[in-house]
C-alpha cells in the first residue's frame, strides 16, 4: 500500500471518464454569443469530467501514488469491478486532485473494444437526453447505453474520432470543487476541424474564446513556426484544439489532457522526485510556460503555468 497519500473513500467513478472543413469566423462567432441552451442543462460540473487512464498492468498504485505527490488530492481504494457492458475486469480508482479527475483502470483482462480510446468521462444531468442531443448535434453513438455497477454509461463520438463517455449514477455523486479546470487537448486536421465543431459546440453549449490562427509553434514542440489554436470554454470544462497538418514531434498528441498550476518548475521538481519523466520541456509558447510529463503507468500530461 502507498504511504504518505490523503485518503478519502467516495463512490467509485467506474461510469467517469475525462477541436473539426475549416469553419469560417462567423461560424465562430456564432458559436461564441449563441451555445445552444437546450444543451447547457447537460453539464453538472468539471470535477465530474475525468480524463481516462489506462495504466500498464499492475501499476495503477505506482501511479497513483506519484499523481497525488505532485498534485495532491485523494483517491478512492482500488477495487477490482466490470465497466464494460461485455464480460472484462479491471481494478479500477477514482483520483480527485486539485487540477482535476482522473478515472484509472488497471485491466486483468483484455480491453474490450471500443474502450480504452475514449479520452474523457462526462457526468450528465441525464443520459437519454444526452443521447439525443449528441445524435442531434452530429455526434455517433458508439458505445449504446448500459448499466454499470452504480450508474448508466454510453460511449459518443464527435465528428474526428473524439470519443467520449457519458455518465450518471444512481446516487449522485458530490466532489469539491477545483482548484484549476484541466484542458482537454485535441489535435485535428484542418479538413476535420469544422464538423468537429458544428458537433461539439451545440452538444456542450460551449463558446471559443480564442481562435488564434498563428499562434506559437514552440507549444507543441515546434519552435519557429504557427499552427491554428481553438479554445473552448464550456459546462464540460475547457478545451484546446490544435489544428496542425499532422506532422508532430513525439510526445504531442499523445496528451490527453493540459494542467494548470501556479508555479510549473516546483510541480516539475515534485513529478520528477515521485518517479515521473519529462518527456518535452519546460518551455515558453503563447501565453504559458509548459512541459509534456509521462507519469508511472505510461500516462501522459501536459503541465503548464502563465507566463
Amino acid at each position: 500500500m502507498m504511504q504518505g497519500i490523503a485518503r478519502r473513500v467516495v463512490p467509485l467513478a467506474v461510469g467517469i471518464a475525462v477541436l473539426a472543413a475549416v469553419p469560417t469566423s462567423s461560424l465562430a462567432q456564432t458559436a461564441t454569443t449563441r451555445p445552444q441552451a437546450a444543451h447547457r442543462h447537460l453539464a453538472v460540473g468539471p470535477q465530474y469530467d475525468s480524463t481516462h487512464v489506462y495504466v500498464t498492468p499492475v501499476k495503477e498504485q505506482e501511479f497513483v501514488a506519484s499523481w497525488l505527490a505532485t498534485f495532491g488530492g485523494t483517491h478512492t481504494e482500488p477495487t477490482p469491478t466490470s465497466v464494460t457492458p461485455t464480460p472484462s475486469r479491471t481494478v479500477s480508482e477514482l483520483v480527485m486532485s486539485p487540477v482535476g479527475t482522473l478515472s484509472v483502470f488497471d485491466y486483468t483482462t483484455p480491453v474490450p473494444y471500443p474502450f480504452g480510446a475514449e479520452r474523457t468521462g462526462w457526468l450528465v444531468s441525464d443520459l437519454d437526453a444526452g443521447i439525443r442531443a449528441a445524435r442531434s448535434s452530429g455526434a455517433a453513438v458508439t458505445v449504446a447505453p448500459f448499466d454499470d455497477p452504480i450508474g448508466r454509461d454510453a460511449v459518443v463520438q464527435f465528428p474526428g474520432g473524439v470519443n467520449t463517455q457519458l455518465y450518471v449514477h444512481t446516487t449522485p455523486p458530490s466532489y469539491p470543487a477545483l482548484a484549476s479546470v484541466p484542458e482537454n487537448r485535441l489535435y485535428l486536421s484542418a479538413d476535420a476541424v469544422g464538423a468537429f465543431l458544428r458537433s461539439y459546440l451545440p452538444f456542450t453549449g460551449g463558446r471559443v474564446v480564442r481562435d488564434d490562427r498563428k499562434a506559437d509553434g514552440a507549444g507543441i514542440g515546434m519552435p519557429g513556426t504557427a499552427y491554428r489554436l481553438i479554445r473552448i470554454s464550456s459546462g464540460f470544462g475547457d478545451t484546446a484544439v490544435m489544428v496542425t497538418d499532422g506532422h508532430l514531434p513525439y510526445p504531442f498528441g499523445r496528451e490527453f489532457t493540459g494542467y494548470g498550476v501556479r508555479d510549473l518548475d516546483a510541480t516539475l521538481g515534485k513529478a520528477k522526485a515521485a518517479g515521473a519523466s519529462v518527456l518535452w520541456g519546460p518551455v515558453a509558447g503563447g501565453d504559458r510556460h509548459s512541459a509534456i510529463v509521462q507519469f508511472p503507468g505510461g500516462y501522459v500530461a501536459e503541465i503548464h503555468s502563465g507566463r
